[in-house]
């Protein structure tokens, strides 16, 4: 593949929506996880789910199995953006500074276009993200799906509504890219010699890097959750927005100081969990389209 080659663009989209599809729900249960006990929002003050199995468990006996899977297709439209955006420019940037540097790659310059590739991507799908937050939460009681949704946000908080969170989405997409790409680049070469460039390398790739990168980036997705949830009507003044997080900093201090440290590390379990079987689809997926064409 050349520079200018549209495939790792194409690949990376159509690796995304299908990882996307097969995980979703764990994504609903750690969505649900991460807003609940929150003090300063009556709303979400009550701690509902002891775990991820018991959100599963409650959400299909009092939703139904398709809230599990509320909130799937502005995921699908984030992926074919985000993920698009994201893998083709992390492969093309390193190719191209591959290229002049010698043919020597490095893991500073993957972490570099990776943190690149991550943040741009992300930022420029954040209204997707939005909408995937918002009908997650409401699960059975969203009504009219997508473009209902998007109407309500846009209506009544405006396009600020739309990138509310891109901060913390940004910073997020930057440090799993960071993580997970240069890690699954760099595992994938060393067992190379081993496993040859076959499954079991990409599944064994897959399942460390997914370890790190929701390690590293739990706490910024919590905060970025709590942050897309809260509504700031166009039409309310400012006094009686006060229970609204200002920002990320002001979201941390709070949710540390009201529900303790390890609160930023609410939906751990599925983060990883999910990561784990997103990242196998996603890169096995990946790496068989490549060898299709």
């Amino acid at each position: 593949m050349d520079s200018g080659d549209w495939r790792p663009f194409i690949y990376g989209g159509l690796a995304s929506c299908t990882a996307e599809f097969g995980t979703f729900p764990i994504d609903t249960a750690k969505t649900r996880l991460q807003v609940q006990g929150q003090i300063l929002d009556s709303a979400h003050a009550q701690l509902r789910y002891k775990g991820m199995t018991d959100v599963f468990v409650k959400t299909y006996r009092e939703e139904g199995f398709r809230a599990l899977y509320a909130g799937i297709w502005p995921a699908v439209l984030r992926q074919a953006t985000y993920g698009t955006i994201k893998f083709g420019t992390y492969y093309s940037l390193k190719k191209i500074v591959v290229k002049h540097n010698g043919g020597h790659e490095s893991i500073g310059v993957n972490v570099c276009c990776a943190i690149v590739a991550g943040a741009l991507s992300s930022a420029i799908a954040n209204p997707t993200d939005v909408l995937k937050v918002r009908m997650q939460i409401q699960g059975s009681v969203s009504h009219g799906g997508l473009v209902a949704c998007f109407k309500d946000v846009y209506t009544k908080e405006g396009v600020a509504g739309l990138w509310r969170g891109v901060n913390p989405t940004a910073q997020r997409a930057a440090v799993i890219a960071a993580v997970e790409l240069p890690v699954y680049d760099f595992c994938k070469s060393h067992l190379m010699p081993t496993l040859g460039d076959k499954i079991i390398n990409h599944f064994i790739s897959s399942i460390i890097a997914s370890l790190g990168s929701a390690v590293a980036s739990t706490p910024i997705d919590v905060i970025r959750t709590r942050l897309m949830n809260q509504r700031k009507l166009k039409s309310t003044p400012a006094t009686n927005n006060r229970h609204l997080y200002t920002g990320m900093a002001d979201c941390l201090i709070k949710t540390i100081h009201n529900e303790g440290f390890w609160a930023l590390y609410k939906g751990f379990i599925p983060t990883w969990l999910r990561m784990g079987p997103w990242n196998i689809i996603f890169f096995v997926t990946y790496e068989q389209l490549k060898k299709l064409y």
